[in-house]
Formats: C-alpha cells, sequence, structure tokens
C-alpha cells in the first residue's frame, strides 16, 4: 500500500458499517472492474445483487444522441440519429457526447452550421474502447455471463450469448 494503509482502514471501516448498519439503507456502487474489488465487499449482504452494464444498444444510443444534440441546443430531428446510433455500435455514451461535441467545435470553428455529416465523421475518427480494450471488455462479459445481472437483457442476449467471450475469471 502506498497510503500507509489508509485505504485498508478505510475499506475495514466501511465493511464493518455495511454489515452493522441499523437504519435501512439503499447503497450503490459502481465499478469499471469488478475483479479488482475485494470479495468481502462484493459479497451478498453488503451488496445483494451484481449488475453488469455493457455498452448501449442501438435503442440506447440513439436515445443518448437526441439527449446530447438537444443539450447543445440542436433539433434532433435535422440529424440522420438512426444512423449516427448504427455506426456508433459498440461506442459508449461518453464517446457518443464526445462525437457531438467535437463535431461542434470543428464546425464552429469552421464558421459553418453543424451537419450530420460533421457527427458522423467524427464517430468514424474515433477508436472506441469496445476496440481499444476488446480483449478486456471480453473477459470481463465472460465473467460477468454467469455471475452478474444484465441491466439491459437485449444486451445479454445480443452481445454475450454470442460473443467469444470466455466465462473464466479475469486474473
Amino acid at each position: 500500500d502506498g497510503d500507509g494503509g489508509v485505504s485498508r482502514r478505510v475499506l475495514g471501516s466501511l465493511l464493518t458499517w455495511m454489515s452493522e448498519r441499523t437504519q435501512p439503507v439503499f447503497i450503490v456502487a459502481t465499478s469499471n472492474d469488478i475483479s479488482q474489488l475485494p470479495p468481502e465487499l462484493i459479497r451478498k449482504g453488503r451488496f445483494d445483487e451484481i449488475f453488469f452494464v455493457d455498452f448501449p444498444s442501438a435503442e440506447a444510443r440513439t436515445q443518448i444522441a437526441t439527449i446530447h444534440l438537444k443539450k447543445r441546443k440542436y433539433d434532433p430531428a435535422q440529424f440522420d440519429v438512426p444512423g449516427l446510433a448504427r455506426l456508433s455500435d459498440g461506442y459508449s455514451g461518453a464517446e457518443i457526447e464526445q462525437a457531438i461535441v467535437s463535431a461542434s467545435f470543428e464546425a464552429r470553428a469552421r464558421n459553418e452550421a453543424l451537419r450530420p455529416a460533421d457527427i458522423l465523421a467524427e464517430i468514424e475518427r474515433t477508436r472506441p474502447l469496445s476496440v481499444v480494450m476488446a480483449e478486456k471488455i471480453d473477459e470481463l462479459r465472460g465473467w460477468a455471463a454467469d455471475r452478474a445481472v444484465f441491466a439491459d437483457d437485449e444486451t445479454r442476449v445480443n452481445d454475450v450469448e454470442d460473443s467469444n467471450a470466455v466465462s473464466q475469471p479475469p486474473r
């Protein structure tokens, strides 16, 4: 431990509190890689369920693009949002948002209005995490296949059962 044991003491205090609390509390936590968490933290009674959230489905990507276009005062009807959703398969919500942000900056730099082609070009330029970290993501999907509740049933059917993911815990 590079922190003189502080992390271990804080974890110990958290575990004790989670086990001994007397008031009803609903605890939610996130982790990019659950394999890095200590087993005593994720056992039943502390966290009663583990959910796996994969990359967004086409429907979710459509909603994400719509939200981020509206957030920046663009009319989603002026953009090929379904096409954007198709092209961004395997992209995270943050990557879709950043494509919209980057395309918007590029359009402003040209003193032009944002065009659908600008966003599509940004999507095509982006190397999503699903590509950059493909092996790690397949590993996490494989781990989750038998150990977690999938937050999106469509994801489980389309991505996990048909993938080449190995159902072994990450090392």
